[in-house]
């Protein structure tokens, strides 16, 4: 004997999944900018109290989201060991070299591609400036986010709590290093812009231009710099190299079929 099968049935089982999903999604979405309380993620996502309720629960106990006292909910350590697995497997260094070659050459300067490692900024590819007197930064060097262009790039994309938490710990590496309140401001004036830059402040007489490369969804991949001698690239770099520098980490993004 054939039992009929019900198509009907496994289609309204797979959307109700598919509901499941897309509302944890737009939990996890509302708290990406930072801590959100469980009134203000009820307000964030329009869902009823009770849905929100089971959602943030079931996400705690996956370790997606965890609680951070008055701040409300976060993302949580489970969706730290995913994207840097993603990052593992993603080509990123492969296809970005091509562009940070052709950055290097075009400016006469050293460029780097930098992604965020907890508190630091590594660099995972660079190429060399064919000048004598170049900036060196060695692949694998952990370099802070609170002094550099790089560092400033990545530091738009965290809310303000963890900047005063880094900035809590911070001393100055130079005499321009920016303080905490000139860091803020050029935090700001950064993501305006789409390019961040330094000069003589993670290093005397280095100065640096950098921008960000993002992911599929806008998320902050990596940043790519290029970075030179700051009696040649002046005080004020962005001036001269914004444009190349963002021009790169667009080229970036297309290579990787963003």
């Amino acid at each position: 004997m054939t039992i009929p099968h019900d198509g009907r049935k496994e289609r309204g089982a797979r959307t109700a999944r598919e509901g499941v999903l897309d509302k944890a999604v737009a939990v996890l979405d509302a708290v990406e900018a930072g801590g959100r309380t469980y009134t203000a993620l009820v307000q964030a996502t329009g869902f009823p109290r009770p849905t929100v309720h089971r959602l943030i629960k079931d996400l705690e106990r996956l370790g997606f989201l965890i609680r951070v006292g008055s701040v409300g909910y976060m993302l949580g350590p489970r969706l730290l060991q995913l994207a840097g697995t993603a990052k593992q497997g993603l080509p990123l260094r492969d296809l970005a070299r091509p562009v940070l070659e052709h950055l290097a050459a075009g400016t006469g300067e050293s460029t780097q591609l930098y992604v965020r490692s907890g508190n630091d900024r590594v660099c995972i590819d660079s190429v060399q400036s064919s000048s004598e007197l170049r900036t060196i930064v060695e692949i694998g060097a952990r370099l802070p986010l609170t002094a550099g262009s790089a560092g400033k790039v990545f530091l738009t994309r965290l809310p303000a709590h963890e900047i005063d938490r880094l900035l809590a710990k911070t001393k100055p590496l130079t005499e321009r290093t920016p303080t905490a309140d000139q860091l803020r401001t050029q935090i700001i004036t950064a993501s305006r812009r789409g390019w961040a830059e330094s000069s003589g402040e993670r290093e005397a007489g280095v100065a640096s231009v950098s921008a960000p490369v993002f992911g599929p969804r806008g998320e902050l991949l990596a940043a790519v710099s290029v970075s030179g001698p700051q009696r040649r690239m002046g005080p004020r770099p962005g001036k001269h190299y914004a444009a190349a520098v963002t021009a790169a980490a667009r080229d970036i993004e297309r290579a990787l079929g963003f």
